[in-house]
């Protein structure tokens, strides 16, 4: 079955606690701190592969969660971290937060890795914080909670061109001939109801050639499952707009595609487009000559105007070239005036380090509640039922300057301090 969008769940693995221990031996009266850390999470990673075609895997597997970290031990030792999770999709996932809407990634390319989700790190172990003024530390770190989160999967095929029309203008047709793909061929509109790929060779070159289902009038607003086919058509570099030479008006045929596309999105109305009459083997060539002069009174300047007949062979060669040039002709992008016939290289972004720092104190009835990247991390690794890991805590707080902004709101010794919103944790400063 052909799948094209899901929402799933993603569990990172949580990391492992660190561990208070003390060397024990024979003849060692008082050993040092040995706790081990904790081991990492693993991260889940979607990695793209050539061989999956469709999401339709992910019907009955919702869940996708990574293995946590283990527990560190006595005598130094380190727990084991968990293994990463990695997921295969197909070329042309795209991967979105289904909570706030935002793009993760686009997974293109084979062998692609896309980190969703990331495992938790390992607390650390007592012997960690040995010291010159703290021998017997009795303090170890919990390790942090992996990312949870629900993510959209929507696959969008990537091919070189996106055949269009209205249905039964021939794009199965056109694909059976040049192609080695088989779709399924009728004499009625609509036997296509997924897209189906094919690869093309000409002149020692090879074209991937995508044929959407056929579209109708309302196609942008979802009408005829328009917004289920138009996604596939977003990724191509061109597009094959097949016209039926029989269609009462063709005119009319190629501005109903044509605003459907324009509506949908800007990207789709920018892609370079070839557009052809199909079925012209019965047809006088002044018959033909006469359709081309009203396509191109619609098409407008800029445009190459084609005929060609799939089921006799007729011009098939000449209109693929073409389409091989538009695929590898050099492409600007509007928004940086890059030219190039390959992608730009993605910017990289990194995150701040004093923006991590950051944190605040916001009062909220009967409680104080602290935020920020770096204070809620520590909390997360805090034991608050055990009274070491929480002095560790009220150490850190004093340092970063929070507990003088707590005094400077009034902030009482029994009054509750709540770290993190949702809530990680809480205490007093008595």
């Amino acid at each position: 079955m052909f799948l094209d969008n899901v929402t799933i769940e993603v569990k990172a693995g949580d990391g492992g606690n660190g561990v208070v221990s003390f060397r024990r031996e024979k003849y060692v009266d008082k050993g040092g701190p040995n706790g081990g850390d904790g081991g990492a999470g693993g991260d889940v990673v979607f990695v793209g592969s050539r061989n999956e075609h469709t999401l339709s895997r992910f019907r009955h597997h919702k869940v996708q969660e990574a293995q946590r970290g283990s527990n560190g031990e006595s005598r130094n030792k380190r727990g084991k971290s968990g293994n990463d999770l990695e997921v295969r999709v197909p070329l042309g996932t795209s991967v979105t937060n289904a909570e706030t809407d935002e793009l993760i990634g686009d997974v293109t390319e084979d062998g692609q890795r896309l980190v969703v989700a990331d495992g938790g790190t390992g607390g650390f172990g007592n012997a960690h914080f040995k010291s010159s003024t703290r021998q017997a530390p009795l303090v170890a770190e919990k390790g942090t909670p992996g990312d949870h989160l629900e993510v959209c999967l929507e696959l969008k095929l990537i091919a070189d061109v996106g055949l269009v029309g209205l249905p039964n203008a021939g794009k199965s047709t056109f694909l059976s001939v040049v192609s080695n793909a088989k779709p399924e061929i009728a004499d009625y509109p609509f036997t296509t109801i997924t897209p189906n790929l094919g690869v093309v060779d000409i002149d020692e070159q090879s074209l991937l050639i995508a044929d959407i289902p056929g579209l109708i009038e309302g196609a942008h607003k979802g009408k005829g499952l328009g917004h289920e086919f138009l996604r596939h058509v977003e990724r191509n570099k061109a597009i094959l707009h097949l016209i039926d030479a029989y269609h009462d008006n063709v005119a009319e045929a190629y501005t109903t595609i044509r605003s459907e596309l324009d509506a949908y999105s800007d990207k789709l109305a920018s892609l370079p487009e070839l557009v052809v009459l199909t079925k012209i083997e019965g047809l006088d060539q002044e018959i033909v000559a006469s359709l081309v002069k009203e396509l191109e009174v619609a098409v407008g300047r800029g445009v190459v105007i084609g005929s060609i007949s799939s089921s006799a062979g007729m011009n098939l060669d000449d209109t693929l070239r073409q389409l091989k040039d538009l695929v590898h002709a050099p492409v600007e992008d509007v928004d940086t005036g890059w030219v190039s016939a390959e992608k730009p290289p993605e910017a990289i972004y990194t995150l701040d380090d004093s923006q991590e720092s950051e944190w605040q104190v916001t009062k909220k009835r009967n409680r104080f509640i602290v935020t920020g990247t770096k204070i809620e991390r520590f909390a997360m690794k805090t034991h608050f039922d055990d009274y070491h890991s929480m002095q560790r805590l009220k150490d850190i707080m004093k340092k970063t300057g929070i507990t003088h902004e707590l005094d400077r709101q009034d902030c009482q010794l029994t009054t509750p301090i709540v770290f993190g919103n949702p809530e990680i944790g809480r205490l007093t400063l008595g």
